[in-house]
């Protein structure tokens, strides 16, 4: 598997996993554990946030954020069907961006106001990882509030994406 076809199965996983994600947070009790849910809430909205700078850096475009979250909290469900279009907009972006462009470097700028300059590849893998650590914060709030653990790793989507693929012969 190439960098181009690992990068792809990453950003597909990563919008499988965000589907059972958030169907797990709308099951938290909105009143016996308010502020669990408000902080779920919050960490998927700074995941989305940040997915949001990285695709502005990536296309050369402003992205209008002076920090990695927003004042406002969205509500779930907005928030879920913002993240579903901007998943779908990283995986067609990895699924057709040519090998050679991944390497390629970008100068933008931080929302600190700080210079940065990171390769395509960089920005996606950051994009990637930083949304997998924070999927696992949200899973530790659910399972705290009464919900089950989640199985959002990479084996349990190549399992239940790839099923022929991945039994023993």
């Amino acid at each position: 598997m190439n960098i181009d076809q690992t990068l792809h199965m990453l950003f597909r996983q990563k919008a499988w996993a965000n589907v059972d994600l958030f169907a797990a947070v709308a099951t938290i009790d909105a009143n016996t554990h308010a502020d669990a849910r408000h902080t779920a809430i919050r960490l998927l909205n700074h995941v989305f946030t940040v997915d949001q700078i990285f695709r502005a850096h990536l296309t050369g475009v402003e992205h209008g954020h002076n920090a990695t979250n927003t004042v406002d909290t969205p509500t779930l469900e907005a928030l879920q069907t913002s993240v579903q279009a901007l998943d779908g907009w990283y995986v067609n972006y990895v699924a057709t961006t040519p090998s050679a462009a991944l390497t390629e470097e970008i100068e933008f700028t931080f929302t600190d106001g700080k210079p940065g300059r990171m390769s395509r590849s960089e920005m996606l893998h950051h994009v990637v990882l930083h949304g997998s650590y924070h999927r696992g914060a949200v899973g530790r709030i659910i399972v705290q509030a009464g919900g089950p653990p989640l199985p959002d790793s990479i084996t349990s989507f190549l399992h239940r994406s790839e099923p022929e693929c991945r039994q023993r012969a």
